[in-house]
């Protein structure tokens, strides 16, 4: 609404209240109401995504070298039961950015600007879906659960539906609802909502400045990366960990969509061009982010997969050995690395993560505090993360999680945090 009305500012609305020159009630007024346009486009993107997702198995495992896709285990669940899943969402968004250049190119269905000219009809249509999804989810885990072992009742109603009943939702076979609404719509969406951005930017300066051609490329190497690892993915916090409820459902249909994309957005409404060596470091900090992010994933994952019977950084890696019991009173084993770069910081994955964040920000350079909510929210996100993380694997290792931070014991970087 601030970029609707305010040009994305975030101090002129609250002066305008302070000062009395405008209410909330004149700002809402303002705001651009539903529209049958955005409530029919809504339900077709979410139907078509969710006829890729159920309705096509995945066939790039089949001849892209090294792609990982089809049917996959995910990790062991509390109640020691492992979920089988039907990975394809590369699949989905190549075939759905096939769709949308071949509509801008040579069928011209809808101009590329459609995204950015419901962006706020379609807001109000993510909400809906959104609030149902979660209450849905809240409903199923009291009376119809997937798997009632494996769901968490707090007595706190609140809480419940905020962070979820049931551990893995589905409907079906194959209806995930953590690895859809992790994935789709929300991820497959941003790349698009970029793109819309950029022809937007085009129609109204006649051109698409390095900025945003920089925030385009940068974002889009992070959501490939996404759903080129999607099997990777099964073994994250999201999966692992975290049941579904509001603080999931609600998040990837309209907190990622809508506030992950806010530098296109910002640069929308004051197109930035950088100069080159500006735009040449903001590229170097993001492909730096990227590819600490992405090695580090990709030694753990190593790791895993090899049992440590693998080089890392041209050395055999170093782990902790672990002992811990599930829920169903079963001891596993396990190890936690120490080498590369776990042996560097125990979260240094998500210090790639910040500094990629770092520099979709800097892209936008510093005009407005706006676009630079992403690296704020994504630093309390991931230190937020790494301490729940901690404080599950406190609990679950004990003392080897103790010997673990005594081999490891920064948790981002290295001597402050």
């Amino acid at each position: 609404m601030a970029c609707d009305q305010y040009s994305c500012s975030l101090t002129a609305p609250l002066l305008d209240i302070a000062a009395g020159r405008a209410s909330l009630a004149d700002i809402w007024a303002k705001t651009p109401p539903v529209t049958t346009r955005a409530a029919l486009l809504y339900t077709s993107w979410v139907a078509f995504q969710v006829l890729l997702y159920t309705m096509l198995p995945d066939f790039c495992h089949r001849f892209l070298p090294g792609y990982v896709g089809g049917v996959q285990e995910g990790a062991v669940t509390p109640a020691g039961a492992v979920n089988k899943y039907q990975v394809n969402g590369l699949q989905a968004w190549l075939i759905t950015h096939l769709l949308w250049f071949a509509n801008s190119h040579l069928l011209s269905w809808f101009p590329p600007t459609i995204i950015f000219d419901n962006w706020i009809p379609l807001l109000w249509c993510a909400n809906f879906l959104g609030y149902t999804v979660s209450t849905f989810a809240m409903i199923k885990g009291y009376f119809f659960p997937t798997n009632a072992e494996d769901c968490k009742f707090t007595g706190n109603f609140f809480y419940n539906y905020m962070m979820g009943i049931e551990f893995n939702p589905r409907l079906g076979k194959w209806f995930d609802f953590k690895l859809f609404f992790n994935g789709r719509p929300g991820i497959v969406a941003w790349t698009l909502i970029n793109l819309s951005f950029a022809a937007k930017q085009q129609e109204l300066y006649g051109q698409v400045t390095n900025s945003m051609v920089l925030v385009n490329v940068l974002q889009a190497m992070y959501v490939l990366d996404f759903f080129w690892n999607e099997t990777w993915y099964l073994k994250t916090i999201d999966i692992c960990h975290d049941h579904f409820g509001w603080y999931l459902g609600w998040g990837d249909c309209v907190w990622l969509p809508y506030l992950y994309t806010l530098q296109g957005l910002y640069l929308v409404y004051h197109p930035v061009q950088l100069s080159t060596h500006h735009a040449v470091a903001v590229l170097l900090l993001g492909l730096l982010g990227y590819y600490i992010f992405r090695m580090a994933n990709h030694q753990k994952d190593l790791f895993r997969r090899t049992d440590g019977r693998c080089l890392i950084w041209g050395r055999k890696p170093k782990a902790i050995e672990c002992v811990y019991t599930s829920a169903d009173g079963q001891k596993h084993h396990s190890k936690l690395l120490v080498s590369g770069f776990w042996g560097v910081a125990r979260h240094f994955n998500y210090t790639g993560d910040l500094m990629g964040s770092l520099a979709y920000c800097l892209a936008c350079g510093g005009g407005h505090l706006l676009p630079y909510f992403y690296i704020i929210y994504m630093t309390i996100l991931l230190t937020h993360r790494c301490l729940r993380d901690e404080h599950r694997c406190a609990s679950k290792y004990g003392r080897d999680w103790q010997r673990y931070t005594a081999a490891v014991p920064y948790r981002l970087l290295p001597g402050v945090f």
